[in-house]
């Protein structure tokens, strides 16, 4: 079965990335001081790699080795178990939910209970909601609950083209990154 293109040529480390230089700088700054927000929004057009954005940022989050680069940045090193894991799709601590077919509270509630478990490797369990304005208003209601109180090893990663259908409260909760078009 062959790869679909999008899948073969994404972004594998935050240089890679093109035309997000404002996000990836704060992302790779925020690794560098170790100062992690529980909670990011990426918002923004189709195919301007929110989601490409936010496995990388759970990638590296998790990754046993990072690269420092020439400028202090850091990088997914893309060699240790855990990066290898991400990249294949089968790391247990980053969980990709597609809100668009999972949008109800009973799909919010196991997250919830997932998120009280603490991470295989040690490091962080990450959750990647993409398309989160999908959710119905009791799930949001049920997101809310963990954003406001979560666990220190949980960082939660949202991806939406629709920002405004996002309630107000989960908004206040998480740190936005609006992405633009090349």
């Amino acid at each position: 079965m062959s790869e679909t293109l999008y899948r073969k040529y994404r972004p594998m480390t935050f240089s890679q990335v093109v035309g997000q230089e404002h996000v990836v700088r704060t992302l790779q700054g925020a690794l560098a001081t170790g100062r992690i927000g529980h909670a990011f929004l990426f918002t923004g057009p189709r195919g301007t790699g929110k989601t490409t954005l936010a496995r990388i940022f759970a990638k590296a989050l998790n990754c046993k080795e990072k690269k420092n680069g020439l400028t202090g940045q850091v990088e997914p090193c893309n060699r240790c178990d855990s990066c290898a894991g991400a990249n294949r799709g089968n790391f247990l601590d980053v969980i990709e939910i597609d809100a668009a077919s999972n949008r109800g509270i009973e799909e919010i509630r196991n997250l919830k209970d997932s998120a009280q478990v603490a991470s295989m490797a040690g490091g962080y369990k990450v959750f990647v909601i993409d398309e989160v304005h999908m959710l119905t208003k009791d799930a949001f209601n049920a997101l809310l609950k963990i954003l406001e109180e979560p666990p220190a090893h949980v960082v939660f990663m949202l991806a939406t083209t629709e920002p405004h259908k996002i309630i107000p409260t989960v908004l206040s909760r998480v740190q936005r990154f609006d992405l633009k078009r090349l």
